[in-house]
């Protein structure tokens, strides 16, 4: 019998947490819609993997694309898997409802600012590249937060499940890195560029891994709602 070590490590991550997304997608019949399509929104986001290649990690990958080209197959199914995950997790817990907003409703005093909400975290990104010499990841997880948080203030109805969206999947993604380092108890050593960060690991998992899960579950978990102008109850 193979043993999982033989396999490319970042491969294995990106498709046990894909196994994870299809276990939620077959489980919770009426969540299937909403992981499809907030998995197919984020999927793209993959592509920005040239901006963590080398400056935050250097994974193995299919072909070598990572270090060859900074592009790889593997950050395209990781990008999938977490956007369905981080959107409808709160909704895989608790018993939810969705209800379309009245136009009375979309034209209220805090969505007028629903616009911003959505596009602040982009130009966040873009004046940190410009404007500072952090590493990227804390360029993604800034901008995260303060997505999340301006979801919060536009659309208060959803501040519930932005807020426990985000630690829900904190806690699932920490639980699942604990997993992978028994498997692979050298990686993060080995790809993760710990001199260009804080070196700090929580029980083997770099504190900027657990920082960018609770900030993607922070914007991540209301993120369909707010687009698509629905409202939960």
């Amino acid at each position: 019998m193979v043993s999982i070590n033989y396999f490319n490590p970042w491969l294995v991550f990106s498709l046990i947490l894909l196994l994870i997304w299809l276990v939620m997608f077959l489980v919770r019949k009426k969540l299937r819609k909403e992981m499809f399509y907030t998995s197919l929104f984020t999927m793209p986001f993959g592509l920005t993997e040239p901006f963590f290649v080398p400056a935050y990690w250097s994974p193995p990958s299919l072909f070598n694309l990572a270090v060859r080209t900074g592009f790889e197959i593997e950050s395209l199914i990781f990008s999938f898997a977490i956007g369905g995950i981080g959107s409808v997790i709160y909704e895989f817990i608790f018993k939810v409802k969705h209800k379309k907003m009245s136009k009375k409703e979309m034209h209220g005093k805090e969505h007028k600012y629903h616009f911003w909400a959505l596009f602040l975290p982009i130009i966040v990104f873009f004046l940190l590249i410009l404007f500072t010499n952090l590493n990227p990841i804390y360029f993604v997880s800034i901008s995260m937060f303060v997505g999340g948080i301006s979801v919060a203030l536009c659309r208060p109805d959803l501040k519930k499940k932005v807020f426990i969206g985000g630690f829900l999947f904190l806690v699932l993604y920490f639980i699942f890195f604990l997993l992978f380092n028994l498997f692979y108890p050298n990686a993060v050593y080995n790809y993760w560029n710990l001199q260009a960060i804080s070196g700090i690991l929580l029980l083997g998992v770099p504190l900027e891994e657990l920082i960018f899960a609770f900030t993607f579950g922070l914007m991540w978990s209301s993120v369909y709602e707010h687009i698509r102008g629905y409202k939960i109850r």
